[in-house]
């Protein structure tokens, strides 16, 4: 999913950087009232986790490629504030040391990976019930499912205005390919809720179960 350098055109990867800036900005401000102790404790963990997780690539097409986003994941554990700047900072290293994904791209990476695929998550999450135990798990599963089709279809949608590959074709190819994933990525992000929902429900804003 991480778009290179080369396949947008300038006035799409311009304003994707501005909206990013942005997005990063607000996030800070957001962060800064939000940030708790319970959630640094947690950051470095499950950044390094999605840093390591989005660095299993395969090829779909049109200079793109496939992965574990993660970004509903980090909603969930974190907020969408603190998630946003976590990628912020994932998507950063990968450019800068692995050549993964463009500098002037980072904007619509950020967007697609950073952006939308928290807040989506998250939507999912709060509008399905997920404070409500039973509902957890379920909850988590359309986040990460949602979050990353989101992020693909965005990507798509990226190629395509910027005429670098016909929109039937990479919409289809990006949306089914991680329509796969993101169902991978919603048993992952069930499974990490459920065992949290057990062991630290108050890291996902459950109360904590009493014997």
């Amino acid at each position: 999913m991480h778009v290179p350098d080369g396949f947008l055109s300038t006035p799409v990867w311009a304003s994707l950087d501005v909206a990013a800036a942005g997005a990063v900005a607000a996030a800070l401000r957001r962060a800064k009232r939000t940030l708790g102790e319970k959630q640094v404790s947690t950051l470095g963990v499950a950044a390094a986790f999605t840093f390591a997780a989005q660095m299993v690539n395969f090829p779909v097409g049109a200079g793109t490629s496939g992965h574990y986003v993660g970004g509903a994941m980090l909603a969930i554990l974190l907020g969408p504030a603190v998630a946003v700047l976590a990628v912020f900072v994932v998507l950063v290293v990968q450019a800068l040391l692995f050549a993964d994904g463009g500098l002037l791209a980072l904007g619509a990476n950020l967007v697609n990976m950073g952006v939308l695929a928290p807040l989506v998550g998250w939507a999912v999450w709060r509008a399905i019930g997920a404070r409500t135990p039973g509902r957890a798990a379920v909850a988590a599963f359309f986040a990460g499912l949602l979050g990353t089709e989101a992020s693909a279809l965005a990507a798509a949608t990226e190629l395509a205005l910027s005429h670098t590959a016909p929109a039937g074709p990479v919409l289809l190819a990006m949306g089914g390919v991680h329509a796969l994933i993101g169902i991978g990525e919603g048993l992952v992000t069930a499974a990490a809720v459920r065992f949290l929902a057990r062991a630290r429900p108050d890291l996902i804003g459950l109360a904590p179960r009493h014997a």
